[in-house]
């Protein structure tokens, strides 16, 4: 019996090419999940989010007609995030201080002092530093939360029913 036949087929059975396809399917497998090794891969690291991780995030020139209210109601409430444009789970806002909007004011003698900004537009405008809270994991990479790396300087898009606004990333840890 020969090992390949007239038509291309490994003892009689088996077509070469299917074959071939096959050890590449096996091989692009093993690519994928045995050769990261014990870091992983984003894909696998996003599947265990065991931890809280908590992110201060910076919000700058936010235009709201009641910004006491809208404060109010954001304390405590559950918000989807969006970074780079693919939803990436919930944080809980624990906390938030609005900051005061400041403006450079020129004194007679030449110095310069910051003073509380005294235009009426400023009360349709806030800023603000939130303490918001999700479950996902820290690596030497830093945070990952719904397959998703979270450092300073990313932009979050915060998202309900009634907002969506956007949102630095300031700082990142891990609640212990």
């Amino acid at each position: 019996m020969k090992i390949i036949d007239s038509k291309g087929r490994l003892f009689g059975k088996i077509n070469i090419l299917d074959l071939g396809a096959i050890a590449v399917i096996v091989l692009v497998l093993i690519g994928i999940f045995i050769v990261p090794g014990p870091s992983g891969s984003v894909a696998q690291v996003g599947t265990t989010a065991n931890e809280t991780i908590e992110l201060n995030v910076l919000v700058r020139g936010l235009s709201v007609k009641n910004a006491p209210q809208f404060l109010e109601s954001l304390k405590g409430s559950d918000v989807n995030i969006i970074v780079r444009n693919e939803p990436s789970g919930k944080l809980t806002i624990e906390s938030l201080e609005e900051l005061p909007n400041y403006v450079i004011a020129s004194q007679p003698d030449g110095s310069v002092k910051a003073l509380l900004d005294p235009r009426p537009i400023v009360a349709y405008s806030i800023d603000m530093l939130m303490l918001a809270t999700g479950k996902g994991q820290m690596t030497k990479d830093g945070a990952v939360l719904a397959n998703q790396k979270i450092k300073i300087g990313t932009v979050l898009e915060l998202d309900a029913p009634t907002y969506n606004f956007r949102a630095s990333v300031i700082g990142v840890n891990k609640r212990s």
